[in-house]
């Protein structure tokens, strides 16, 4: 079993997790989002290595002491992580399990990829964009309805201080008036942890947390 990754960042404090984390980037993404943090998750190009759990682990293992002494460990992003569902699972399978694993994602997969790794995911970001169907579709040229239902799903199986909401402000496509329409919407589902941001779009179209 490989995957495809397109970079690992270490040392990362309090960004995508508790403590110390490492992150691992994917390959792939179901989302086409017009200020797209990272294009290079779209690109063969960008692949950066072909890894096996077992190398995955014996990689990271570098910074165990980090992890166990702050209560951090590694974080799964991309592109969509869950895309890899089953590689996350062989890898969390043999990892230390003092480990915290977290995981962003923005849900638009199928369920039985959430249902693969939930026994070992400590921590869901979110990356909701949008609730309004037709923001979401005009942004990331994907429907939502899956992301819905995964959501309601979720917040049943879940308990929400292991859950945060990731919602921005994306100039052209929603508005202050919008994000709070989608935060009452989530908070009707039982979410009650969310991460305000806005996109600060420069001329080459890269964004970044204001």
């Amino acid at each position: 079993m490989t995957a495809k990754i397109i970079g690992i960042d270490r040392h990362r404090i309090v960004t995508d997790g508790c403590g110390v984390t490492t992150l691992v980037a994917f390959h792939g993404c179901p989302l086409r989002c017009k200020y797209c943090l990272n294009p290079q998750c779209l690109d063969e190009e960008f692949i950066c290595r072909v890894v096996t759990p077992q190398e995955l682990l014996e990689e990271v293992s570098i910074d165990n002491l980090y992890f166990l002494a702050t209560g951090g460990g590694i974080t799964f992003g991309g592109g969509e992580p869950l895309l890899w569902s089953k590689f996350i699972r062989e890898f969390c399978s043999i990892a230390p399990a003092e480990w915290n694993i977290s995981i962003e994602t923005s849900l638009n997969v199928n369920r039985h990829n959430i249902e693969e790794i939930m026994p070992f995911i400590n921590h869901y970001f979110i990356d909701v964009k949008d609730m309004n169907s037709a923001i979401y579709k005009s942004y990331t040229s994907a429907d939502n309805s899956s992301v819905k239902d995964n959501l309601r799903w979720l917040a049943a199986q879940v308990p929400q201080e292991r859950l945060t909401i990731r919602l921005p402000l994306i100039p052209e496509y929603n508005d202050e008036e919008k994000r709070q329409a989608s935060i009452e919407r989530l908070k009707n589902m039982g979410y009650v942890n969310f991460d305000l941001f806005n996109y600060i779009i420069r001329k080459n179209k890269n964004t970044q947390k204001k």
